[in-house]
């Protein structure tokens, strides 16, 4: 069937760099919690040009990834142009054109904000995914 959100958000974090881990960590484990998922999908880090920026970036998906080990619920990651594909129909789809589609593809009216849009992008994706692995099994066993 088609994708629905159950729900969104981001997490804001401010101050020195490890309390921002540590609350990242700490928010998005009680996400996990409550929503109990099955599996986990995320974006690989992508090189940056800037190493500072990259070892940030990969230090948070790496809190968030910790987040999720007590659902022993297992992580599929998807690199971004993957994600965009899967949910515009090109890997070099825009922020607002990937926010576009996955507010229409989940029959969202509300204004979805950028770092949402782009996790239920991967949630998207990994849907997608999953179906055609499916399909492929049926395909195959007949």
């Amino acid at each position: 069937g088609r994708p629905v959100a159950v729900q969104w958000g981001s997490i804001r974090t401010a101050g020195e760099h490890a309390a921002r881990l540590r609350k990242i960590f700490l928010d998005l484990k009680d996400i996990v919690r409550e929503h109990r998922p099955v599996e986990i999908a995320v974006e690989r880090v992508f090189m940056n040009r800037n190493a500072d920026s990259a070892l940030k970036l990969g230090q948070a998906r790496a809190a968030a990834i910790c987040a999720t080990f007590d659902s022993n619920a297992p992580t599929y990651k998807y690199s971004a142009r993957h994600i965009k594909k899967a949910v515009a129909g090109h890997g070099g789809a825009e922020k607002e054109q990937v926010q576009r589609m996955v507010r229409l593809l989940l029959g969202v009216r509300a204004d979805i904000p950028p770092d949402a849009a782009d996790a239920l992008a991967a949630a998207i994706c990994h849907a997608h995914e999953r179906g055609t692995q499916a399909l492929l099994r049926a395909v195959a066993q007949a």
